[in-house]
């Protein structure tokens, strides 16, 4: 289509094409074809196709709210992380697929013994967009365990799963033995094994060979090991999962449950669902 066609199109027919894509580029390269074209590509009626569609709830769910002058520039506003339900999540949109984000903060999560003082510590953190994090003093037993609505998502997408954590300098004993990650919606059920940090000594790595071989099997697959993030943080994929429609439960774990070691010094900020090209 050239530029004299599109320049004398309505505006609903405009519109009807660009409700054909959901990609924000596609629609950002339109605009570039000529100004009255761009003047109906930047419109509110445009964008708002890219947005949410339960996005004024969002809006009222937001710890501060935003100011805008027109749905493009909402959108643009919640491409950048925000905190929703009193600071205890984070919702954004990722900018290229135009689908939700949410993190969940640590305090959302069910940490084994987190509330006593001996194991876990909770306290603010300057590189954190929540109040307060998690740093494990010294257990055992580590298990973390968390919970999603998938009515808030987006539909018809596939989204992966991550731990966000930082290791303190006094780290010791998360990669004596692998952790075990899973997720699971409805019948389904992802199960995996990743180590928390590659800190450990070539030592301690052969002594847990035969532990390791024993757990690649065709129940467990091991996860892409720990990533450094833009933010400063590390991920930990704990597994995907793919969304349809319909409200179910996501539940996530990660625990390492089988060693008798000690191990600490690890931050816990949340956990983070978000959409995956795959």
């Amino acid at each position: 289509m050239n530029e004299i066609t599109l320049d004398l199109l309505p505006q609903d027919c405009f519109e009807h094409i660009m409700s054909l894509t959901s990609s924000p580029q596609d629609v950002c390269r339109l605009s570039l074809v000529s100004l009255p074209v761009r003047s109906m590509a930047d419109s509110d009626s445009v964008w708002e196709r890219l947005l949410p569609s339960n996005y004024e709830e969002i809006l009222s769910r937001l710890v501060s709210p935003l100011l805008y002058s027109s749905k493009k520039e909402l959108f643009s506003r919640l491409c950048k992380p925000q905190l929703i339900d009193g600071g205890r999540k984070v919702f954004s949109l990722e900018k290229s697929m135009s689908k939700n984000v949410y993190m969940l903060c640590a305090r959302e999560l069910s940490i084994q013994w987190a509330s006593h003082p001996l194991y876990w510590s909770w306290k603010p953190f300057s590189q954190s967009r929540f109040a307060e994090v998690a740093e494990l003093r010294t257990i055992s037993r580590l298990e973390i365990q968390g919970s999603f609505h998938t009515r808030l998502l987006s539909p018809r997408t596939v989204y992966g799963v991550y731990l966000i954590v930082k290791f303190a300098g006094r780290a010791y004993g998360l990669d004596t033995l692998p952790s075990e990650v899973s997720v699971e919606v409805g019948d389904f059920r992802s199960q995996g094994t990743v180590y928390l940090s590659r800190r450990e000594s070539k030592k301690q790595a052969l002594e847990c060979m035969d532990f390791v071989k024993a757990m690649r099997s065709k129940v467990f697959q091991e996860r892409q090991g720990p990533r450094e993030r833009r933010d400063g943080w590390i991920e930990i994929e704990m597994g995907h999962f793919y969304y349809g429609e319909g409200e179910e439960e996501v539940k996530m774990c990660l625990k390492e449950v089988k060693g008798v070691h000690l191990k600490g010094g690890l931050i816990v900020e949340g956990i983070e669902l978000r959409p995956t090209k795959q």
